[in-house]
């Protein structure tokens, strides 16, 4: 039955609304962000006024509506941007992911290229990146570091890492063969292909051997799968129909990923390495009860990070020295 009504769903997410394109002559820029918009909120799409401006801007050749040029922002848009503005709004109003549409998103001072089904970066993650580069001591004491990513997604931790960081090297790791392949795509697009080893691994049930045999590691980062199987049902469309679910289910609790973390990390970091975790705000609670319960994974919890929006949301813990 669950099948079958995420079939009719789709049929229904997949009926185009028609386009008035002989109304659409001769619209600036700004009055067709407006036309689309106004299509976009009759049919309920969040945030219809960001999707119609991005869109209308991307078709344009810009990033926003503020860089595509007074001359071009006072000029009727070509009769081949009309064409391709609809068939990007009409993939919108099937709730495709704007980052997905327009094939990419910017993530702190990068663009990266965007692909289905690969998680796309959230806000909150830059915050992530900002916390490792703050708080990571190795970083301070060594010239030769290395960093562990935890499900790469598109690469935007690890490369944002690279490019704050000059002497690091990143490992970064996810066991979706796409993630994988869209994170080697942006780290050439960035020029940072050779300070990071990309590779396809399952840390819950590939061998740890694989990982061993890098090399000791001075932080492990991750963002990992953290909802709770029971909330997935509540994510919107964008997310339901389009990203990867093996990349956002944590299991019945959220944490069946960041468990297996928890258990690798004091076998891969050097005494006095970090493990920086972004989860959902119970977690905190829920990992420092773990540490009380797996005293012999030598794990300290350092600091417990709220987010923008106040809420506990990432975890920094550090492996105690084996030499007392």
């Amino acid at each position: 039955m669950h099948l079958l009504l995420r079939q009719f769903l789709a049929k229904v997410a997949h009926k185009s609304v028609p386009c008035r394109k002989m109304g659409l002559n001769g619209m600036t820029p700004g009055k067709l962000a407006s036309y689309w918009e106004k299509v976009f909120r009759e049919h309920g799409i969040p945030e219809p006024e960001d999707s119609s401006q991005i869109l209308t801007a991307h078709a344009l050749g810009a990033k926003t509506m503020h860089t595509i040029g007074s001359h071009v922002a006072r000029s009727p848009v070509p009769a081949d941007k009309l064409v391709l503005v609809e068939k990007m709004a009409q993939e919108r109003l099937k709730r495709v992911p704007v980052q997905y549409i327009i094939g990419e998103w910017d993530f702190l001072d990068m663009t990266l290229e965007m692909r289905p089904p690969v998680l796309i970066p959230r806000p909150e993650t830059e915050e992530l990146v900002g916390l490792v580069v703050a708080d990571c001591e190795e970083l301070r004491r060594s010239t030769q570091t290395s960093i562990l990513e935890v499900g790469c997604g598109s690469g935007a931790v690890s490369l944002a890492l690279l490019r704050r960081i000059p002497q690091v090297r990143v490992i970064a790791i996810d066991k979706s063969e796409a993630a994988v392949s869209l994170t080697w795509d942006n780290a050439e697009r960035l020029g940072l292909q050779h300070r990071i080893h990309v590779l396809q691994h399952d840390i819950l049930t590939d061998p740890i051997a694989r990982l061993l045999d890098l090399g000791a590691i001075s932080a492990v980062v991750s963002n990992p799968p953290y909802i709770y199987t029971e909330d997935m049902s509540q994510l919107e469309p964008e997310i339901l129909r389009y990203e990867d679910h093996s990349a956002l289910d944590g299991g019945l609790d959220g944490m069946d990923v960041m468990k297996g973390i928890l258990r690798l990390a004091p076998l891969l970091l050097k005494d006095k390495g970090d493990v920086f975790l972004e989860g959902d705000p119970r977690h905190p609670e829920m990992v420092k009860k773990w540490l009380e319960d797996h005293p012999e994974g030598q794990l300290q919890l350092l600091h417990i990070v709220k987010d923008f929006c106040g809420k506990p949301r990432f975890i920094h813990l550090r492996k105690q020295s084996s030499v007392l």
